[in-house]
């Protein structure tokens, strides 16, 4: 897992992708805090690379952000290799999901890449993403179920589902054993 150092310097480029995305937008704290109901305290906090917020609270900066989470968690490079457990992690509120962002296609690109852990047993439940989002899941190990807007679809390992993410969304391992979750999410701005 992460070393401290790892935590610390991803928080500070977190921090400082925020704070530079949040100016571009013509931004004060203040109305970011309104738009993403995540109080002006954390956001300054966040900014300066002093706390390392939960999935549910950077799901929340970027939706008001209108840009995919791994544009704030992930560094701008030519060629990245992604190798299992050696990326960005956050974990959801409840520590039901590890996430770990895999690429972004370019800086506020419209396309991000994840793979989720989600214990066995659990359920990680996003909320709805803004407006035009698709997600593509595919399960990599194990079983999940996706449910969306109240209905469940039950995913075997390599089974994969496209929806509309901006309604209300969770998955849940009903299982004994983790499941690897693969997502690719689209952005329509």
């Amino acid at each position: 897992m992460s070393s401290i150092n790892d935590v610390k310097k991803l928080s500070q480029q977190m921090g400082s992708t925020l704070r530079k995305v949040r100016n571009d937008k013509g931004l004060s704290l203040q109305e970011l805090a309104d738009l993403s109901s995540v109080s002006k305290l954390t956001l300054g906090n966040i900014e300066r690379g002093e706390a390392n917020p939960s999935l549910s609270i950077i799901w929340k900066i970027a939706n008001a952000l209108s840009m995919p989470i791994s544009s704030l968690l992930n560094e701008s490079r030519e060629i990245v290799i992604s190798r299992n457990h050696s990326g960005n992690k956050v974990l959801s509120h409840n520590e039901a999901c590890l996430l770990e962002p895999m690429f972004d296609e370019k800086v506020y690109g419209p396309v991000e890449i994840h793979r989720a852990f989600l214990k066995a047993g659990s359920e990680y439940s996003p909320g709805a993403h803004q407006q035009g989002v698709v997600e593509y899941v595919t399960v990599m190990d194990g079983r999940a179920t996706v449910v969306i807007e109240g209905t469940g679809y039950e995913l075997n390992t390599y089974d994969s589902i496209k929806f509309k993410a901006d309604v209300k969304h969770s998955y849940l391992n009903k299982g004994t054993e983790e499941a690897v979750l693969h997502f690719v999410m689209t952005y329509s701005n």
